[in-house]
């Protein structure tokens, strides 16, 4: 699958790591639910840590993202959630060091709250 950045001067530039948009060339799409940082063992948050959380949500992603055929590169959208948006630029650095470039599209939402307490959540768009 080719992945092609889609980007304009006539929109925002990304004050992140990801993409304005990403076109792809046909292929077979999935649509992820959300992970959150559970331990896929125990399904028990696998810490209090804000940052141990998004690396984990991101693992559990992967994982889901493999089992699909897919990898890291498949991914076209992500949607994260956090509850806490003062830790947007955490979860940035955390992303730009998961995820391969061009970086992928991305939105990102402050909410109330997670499912189990978690502070966290990630879910993907992918295209094998």
């Amino acid at each position: 699958m080719a992945k092609h950045v889609v980007q304009t001067d006539a929109a925002p530039a990304a004050v992140g790591p990801y993409s304005q948009a990403i076109a792809t060339d046909g292929g077979k799409t999935v649509y992820l639910s959300g992970q959150i940082g559970l331990e896929p063992a125990t399904g028990e948050l696998v810490s209090e840590n804000f940052e141990g959380q998004v690396r984990q949500a991101f693992a559990n992603m992967q994982a889901v993202i493999e089992a699909a055929g897919g990898s890291l590169a498949s991914i076209v959208k992500l949607t994260l959630y956090l509850t806490d948006i003062s830790k947007f630029a955490s979860a940035n650095a955390i992303m730009a060091d998961i995820i391969p470039q061009p970086f992928p599209a991305r939105s990102t939402i402050g909410v109330a709250s997670l499912p189990k307490g978690a502070q966290f959540e990630v879910e993907a768009i992918i295209v094998i």
